[in-house]
């Protein structure tokens, strides 16, 4: 069974949708509500579209498909540029230290300071994957697919990148960080917060939210517990996005207080290792005894990007590739493909 990544389309709405009804809530980038999803692919089609290579808000959303049955089974993003059509929001953590003479004691209390550095950063996200496809490397497919898209198209992204990672979301649905901080001030609960910002967007958070420093020690422990920790389905994407570079640069999520983390987007692993080479032969034997590790391999651009696994033998001179994943990218003898090694 072979499974390919494609940009996303209109008849792509309903598995997309089906897949954000999954969700459990707090994945803002893929709310379980048809129009807002419709309006992503609208954008996500204008931005595949554009005809410039400048930096913009653009989104790009794609599919994993089942080449063989063309189920769609999981879905990623990216965002051109965060920032642009409202603030984008974040906490730092940092601190405060101060001395008393009198006591002869230093005092050290870590705060929550409401910040915009990231915005104008490129961001990776909403990737979700069927429950029961998350086995055989589909989420490294689909996470690494994204990072060949940017290299193959780096004039359109940031020289920053960011992820962000889901926190920790109680057996309710409801968020212990926003509880303890955002919610007191909002008015609305956890779950009403996140769709309104997935439909509307976070200017909210600006007309309302404190801008003072909320000191940590004084929030109640639930809230302190799970500052910077992702949600417990998202601790093998925080392990990929470290091995591809990224770190915790102490900014979490306003809304549930997870991760967010930051890489300089030339130094992530697979733009950093990935290769272009031109195929000049397409043969059955290349991987025919499952030798060796497969390799990422993309082809196309905008529209026509598509990224699946193979096998490439790579001689420098002579660059095969085997039969079935020329067949379900469409690779001919003289096409440039990226690839990139699986591990």
């Amino acid at each position: 069974m072979t499974f390919l990544i494609r940009p996303a389309n209109v008849n792509d709405l309903q598995p997309i949708y089906e897949m954000a009804k999954r969700t459990g809530g707090g994945f803002t980038n893929l709310p379980p509500d048809k129009r807002a999803l419709s309006e992503k692919l609208e954008r996500s089609a204008a931005g595949f579209d554009r005809a410039d290579d400048a930096v913009a808000d653009d989104l790009y959303v794609f599919v994993l498909q089942n080449s063989q049955t063309g189920e769609v089974r999981g879905t990623c993003q990216i965002f051109g540029q965060v920032g642009q059509r409202w603030p984008f929001y974040s906490y730092r953590i940092g601190a405060l230290t101060q001395h008393s003479v009198e006591l002869e004691r230093t005092f050290r209390a870590d705060i929550l300071n409401l910040s915009t550095d990231l915005e104008g950063t490129t961001e990776v996200g909403g990737l979700f994957l069927h429950p029961g496809e998350r086995a055989g490397g589909l989420g490294m497919l689909i996470a690494r697919s994204r990072y060949l898209f940017i290299r193959n198209h780096r004039q359109r992204f940031a020289d920053r990148t960011i992820a962000e990672l889901r926190g920790v979301i109680d057996e309710a649905g409801g968020s212990p960080f926003w509880d303890g901080v955002a919610g007191r001030f909002f008015g609305m609960s956890f779950q009403e917060a996140d769709e309104f910002n997935a439909k509307f967007g976070n200017q909210f958070i600006a007309d309302l939210m404190p801008k003072h420093p909320v000191y940590i020690a004084m929030l109640q422990e639930s809230a302190k517990t799970v500052i910077g920790v992702p949600h417990p389905s998202g601790r093998a994407a925080m392990r990929m996005l470290e091995n591809e570079g990224f770190d915790w640069e102490n900014y979490v999520d306003i809304f549930d207080g997870g991760p967010t983390m930051t890489a300089r987007t030339d130094q992530i692993r697979s733009i950093r290792e990935a290769k272009d080479v031109t195929i000049t032969h397409v043969s059955e034997t290349v991987g025919a005894h499952k030798s060796g590790e497969k390799k990422l391999i993309t082809l196309g651009r905008l529209q026509a990007f598509k990224a699946a696994y193979g096998w490439i033998d790579d001689q420098g001179d002579k660059v095969s590739i085997d039969t079935d994943c020329a067949q379900i990218l469409g690779i001919s003898v003289g096409d440039i493909v990226t690839y990139v090694e699986r591990s």
